[in-house]
C-alpha cells in the first residue's frame, strides 16, 4: 500500500479561489454602493424639482379656496345655487372680487362717483379717531400706487446696526421738513425690514453718502430679506448655474457622504 504525501496548504491570499470570491464580492458591493448613491440622488433631485411646484399649487388651492368661500356668503341664494353647484374648478371668486374692484373703479371715475367718495371722506372726517387711521393708510396706498412715486425702488447697504454690520435697506424718499432741517447733511428716508417678515422693520435717517446703492431690483432684494440669504440676486445666481453645470446637478453628489 503507498502512502500519498498530503499537498502543502497555500497561505490565505494566495488562493485563487479565494482571491476571485474577493474580488466578486468587492465588485458586486461596490456596484450595489453605486446604485444605492445613484437612487439617492436621483431622490434628492425628485424633492427639489416637484417640492417647490407642488406647495406654490397647494398654496395657490388653499387661496383660492378661502375666496371663494367667503365670497359665496355674499351671494344670492338663488345665484349660488345657479352658479357653484355647476362649478368644480376653484378661482371664480376671485374673478368676482377682480370684476368688483373693476366696477368699484370705473364708478369711481365718474361725477356721481367722486361725488360719492366726498361725501363719504367728509363723514370720516368728522370722526376723530378714524379720520387719522384712514388718511394714513390712504397716504400708504396712493404713495405706493402713484406711477411716478420713488418709494421703494431702490436697494442700498448701510452700516446698522453698527460700523462694519451691513443691512439691506430701501430708500423710500428724500428726508424733508423738519428732519433734514435738523441735520447738516443730505438725508434719505431708508427702511430696514426684518427677517423673514419683511413688513416690520425700521425707519432709518441716513445721510446719503453713507448709502451704498445696489444694481439688484426691489423684487429681489425683498427674496434676498425673506428667504434669510439663501435666494440671491438673479448675476450671482448664474454664476452659481454654471458653476454647477460643471460639478453636477445642484452639487448633490458633493453631499452624498453626509447622507450615507
Amino acid at each position: 500500500m503507498t502512502e500519498t504525501t498530503p499537498e502543502p496548504k497555500l497561505p490565505e491570499g494566495l488562493d485563487g479561489n479565494k482571491d476571485d470570491n474577493v474580488t466578486a464580492d468587492d465588485e458586486r458591493q461596490s456596484l450595489s454602493s453605486g446604485l444605492m448613491a445613484r437612487f439617492r440622488r436621483y431622490f434628492l433631485t425628485g424633492i427639489l424639482v416637484t417640492a417647490p411646484i407642488s406647495i406654490t399649487i397647494y398654496l395657490t388651492y388653499l387661496f383660492l379656496t378661502f375666496v371663494d368661500n367667503r365670497v359665496v356668503h355674499l351671494l344670492p341664494a338663488e345665484w349660488y345655487e345657479v352658479i357653484y353647484p355647476k362649478t368644480t374648478i376653484p378661482g371664480l371668486g376671485v374673478i368676482i372680487v377682480v370684476a368688483a374692484f373693476i366696477s368699484i373703479g370705473w364708478f369711481a371715475t365718474n361725477f356721481l362717483g367722486r361725488l360719492f367718495i366726498r361725501f363719504s371722506e367728509y363723514i370720516v372726517d368728522q370722526m376723530p379717531v378714524i379720520r387719522t387711521l384712514y388718511g394714513a393708510i390712504k397716504q400708504i396706498f396712493e404713495t405706493i400706487m402713484a406711477s411716478k412715486s420713488t418709494a421703494f425702488r431702490e436697494v442700498v447697504m448701510l452700516e446698522y446696526p453698527r460700523k462694519d454690520v451691513w443691512s439691506i435697506g430701501f430708500v423710500t424718499g428724500a428726508s424733508e421738513g423738519e428732519v433734514q432741517s435738523h441735520t447738516s447733511q443730505e438725508t434719505v428716508n431708508v427702511f430696514v425690514p426684518t427677517t423673514p417678515n419683511p413688513t416690520s422693520g425700521y425707519l432709518l435717517f441716513v445721510p446719503k453718502k453713507d448709502l451704498a446703492y445696489l444694481d439688484m431690483s426691489v423684487e429681489e432684494g425683498v427674496k434676498l430679506v425673506v428667504s434669510a440669504g439663501i435666494i440671491m440676486p438673479s448675476e450671482h445666481k448664474e454664476a452659481l448655474e454654471k458653476s454647477s453645470k460643471k460639478t453636477g446637478f445642484f452639487n448633490l453628489h458633493k453631499n452624498q457622504g453626509c447622507c450615507k
